[in-house]
């Protein structure tokens, strides 16, 4: 496998990281990884792409190498800054877009808000709540939200967090989240994504904070807003055996003016991981497309 190389840079006075994978001279393509995930889950899409674009995967604050936030807060609008940080400060744009879950909906809110910037956007499973989910989080009064959150980052402030004696350990906990991938593919991800402890055990980069969704968002009508003014040509990548909703069938996919929904069989929330060869294959048609 190609071995990307290691940068900083700063947003929001946090020292953030991010993977290059070279070719400075084809088009730039930003890969963007979920919560509580990091750059490396990209490697085995990134090494199949780097070819043809000048690929770039940045470390979400408070995730990887990225610098934790002092305040444990990690609000929607400090992550689409981060990106539009990165974009600007390296001058990627005009720049294609891939994000996975929380990163899809970075990339997909910073392609309506900088239209202009944006090639073409891929988001898998990146939409956020389906409509009923969110209709029944809206539906508890703004106070008992608060509340909730407040107790559950008090709860966060006690936590120590989890130690695994051995590499072992890590990876079968990351198997048990997600039965698609291979003992290859969860040795990858753990061995990029702990850290070694003094006593020689094992936790994981994240923020323990980012177990914890901020209490607030923008109103749904403002983020439908954002969908309806991506210019790009997108994509839509949902996995059959996913938790997540249809777009097509829950009616979010009729925001974007120009939107393909592409459902993946036996494949979960990662179909870039449950499904690489034909998610390579996909985008790659998708990315050159007219």
């Amino acid at each position: 496998m190609p071995r990307p190389t290691s940068h900083t840079y700063i947003s929001q006075r946090l020292r953030l990281h991010y993977f290059d994978w070279g070719n400075p001279d084809a088009p730039p393509l930003v890969l963007v990884h979920g919560g509580r995930d990091h750059a490396r889950n990209w490697d085995w899409v990134a090494e199949r792409l780097c070819d043809r674009w000048h690929i770039i995967a940045p470390d979400l604050r408070g995730h990887g190498d990225s610098e934790w936030t002092k305040d444990g807060n990690y609000a929607m609008p400090g992550y689409i800054y981060d990106l539009a940080q990165l974009i600007h400060q390296r001058q990627l744009a005009p720049v294609s877009l891939i994000g996975h879950s929380l990163g899809g909906n970075v990339a997909t809110r910073y392609a309506g808000i900088f239209s202009e910037n944006v090639k073409r956007l891929v988001s898998i499973e990146g939409l956020g709540l389906s409509p009923k989910a969110m209709a029944e989080r809206l539906a508890k009064p703004i106070s008992e939200r608060l509340r909730i959150w407040v107790e559950a980052q008090r709860g966060l402030a006690a936590r120590v967090p989890r130690r695994y004696a051995t590499i072992k350990d890590a990876i079968a906990r990351m198997q048990a989240a997600n039965k698609h991938l291979s003992l290859e593919q969860a040795s990858h991800l753990t061995r990029h994504g702990v850290t070694q402890n003094e006593d020689g055990s094992y936790s994981w980069k994240f923020d323990p904070y980012l177990h914890v969704f901020p209490p607030v968002d923008l109103p749904v009508a403002d983020v439908e807003r954002l969908w309806a003014q991506v210019a790009c040509p997108t994509l839509l990548v949902y996995g059959k055996e996913s938790w997540a909703s249809n777009p097509l069938e829950d009616g979010r996919a009729r925001h974007f003016k120009n939107a393909r929904v592409v459902m993946v069989e036996n494949a979960g929330h990662w179909v870039h991981h449950d499904r690489t060869d034909f998610f390579v294959e996909t985008v790659r048609d998708f990315l050159e497309g007219p």
